[in-house]
């Protein structure tokens, strides 16, 4: 019968494993990114080019639709829709500087 607790690793702690088992993670980690298995992540210059993106584009639709909308109400085609298409863009832009410049505490 073992004298020792059966919580003991009976080899302990040695540093052949330790460095076997951060190679066999380090190869595997190396076959994932062989064949293709690893996701890559948005970096931060496309996270901003979307939402840039998505700033003009809802900015536009919104004025546009907005304005098409009140045209349809009160019967004054095509006035309200150009001004709020108008308004759709400056909001647009206001929103895409805002997020393009960055304040001294960021």
């Amino acid at each position: 019968m073992a004298t020792g607790s059966p919580e003991e690793d009976p080899a302990g702690e040695d540093a052949r494993i330790i460095a076997l088992e951060e190679r066999i993670a380090h190869a595997e980690q190396a076959e994932k990114v062989r064949v293709g298995a690893t996701q890559q992540q948005a970096d931060d210059g496309s996270r901003l080019g979307n939402r840039v993106l998505a700033e003009l584009i809802g900015g536009l639709v919104g004025g546009a639709l907005v304005g098409w909308v009140l045209d349809r109400l009160f019967g004054t085609s095509p006035w309200l829709l150009l001004i709020f298409l108008g308004l759709g863009i400056v909001a647009a832009f206001r929103n895409i500087i805002r997020l393009t410049t960055k304040r001294s505490g960021d």
